[in-house]
């Protein structure tokens, strides 16, 4: 039993953890446009990258861009899952054949 809940906790966490990597990435991003908008030199070169990066949100939210970032950060949880459940799996043949 006390596998199955060392299992439960490190697949909870690695799902949490992709999860929310895409928000600070992507919010990192509009940060990083938004303060570089204030140097003349980058004014324009940084609002069409933010114009970019938010029209890639849209097309991934069907028109709104929150939901693109959540469609991202649930996918990104799901494969985070399925890597944990994969490296799990490989450390129980691993265990069994040495």
């Amino acid at each position: 039993m006390t596998t199955f809940t060392h299992y439960l906790r490190s697949l909870i966490l690695a799902m949490i953890f992709s999860f929310v990597t895409p928000f600070i990435l992507i919010g990192g991003v509009l940060l990083f446009l938004g303060v570089s908008g204030y140097i003349p030199l980058l004014q324009e070169l940084a609002e069409m990258a933010a114009t970019g990066v938010l029209n890639f949100l849209t097309i991934f939210g069907s028109g709104s861009i929150f939901n693109g970032i959540l469609v991202i950060s649930l996918t990104c949880g799901f494969v985070g899952g399925l890597f944990d459940t994969y490296v799990y799996y490989r450390y129980q043949i691993l265990r069994i054949d040495s």
